[in-house]
């Protein structure tokens, strides 16, 4: 049974991960990431259309293509498909099978659920709230 990573839990992984402070993001229900690198208009809007091109897996294709990131700082992994934005979260309690393997496939799944259902959880706007660079 695949149980969620509650969104509380999910939006401090991701503070953590994204230390940048001029990185705006969006967060799916499911643990998708969409980091904007150049955020405009309305964010929610902006990361879903991204998620839902790049979100939905397709095997066979560089839509099926996944990389696993073992986290430092934060139990867990990231999850990356074949956009740099768009990473998903794995928490080490979602899996019995903590295989590099077993890992992708689950992120992926993860994020191909996010990718149909786009959900939006939390916006995160950093537009404005940095310092002079």
């Amino acid at each position: 049974m695949m149980t969620g990573v509650n969104t509380e839990i999910l939006i401090d992984v991701w503070r953590r991960l994204l230390a940048d402070p001029r990185k705006s993001w969006v967060l799916f229900e499911h643990g998708t990431c969409v980091v904007l690198t150049a955020p405009e208009g309305e964010l929610a809007e902006q990361a879903t259309d991204l998620l839902k091109k790049f979100g939905p897996a397709r095997a066979g294709s560089s839509a099926g293509d996944f990389g696993v990131i073992d986290l430092e700082d934060v139990e867990g992994w990231v999850v990356t498909g074949h956009h740099n934005d768009v990473p998903t979260y794995v928490g080490l309690d979602e899996l019995q099978d903590q295989s590099q393997i077993a890992v992708g496939l689950f992120g992926r799944s993860k994020r191909h659920r996010d990718g149909t259902e786009l959900h939006v959880v939390h916006v995160e706007d950093k537009r404005g709230s940095a310092g002079p660079a």
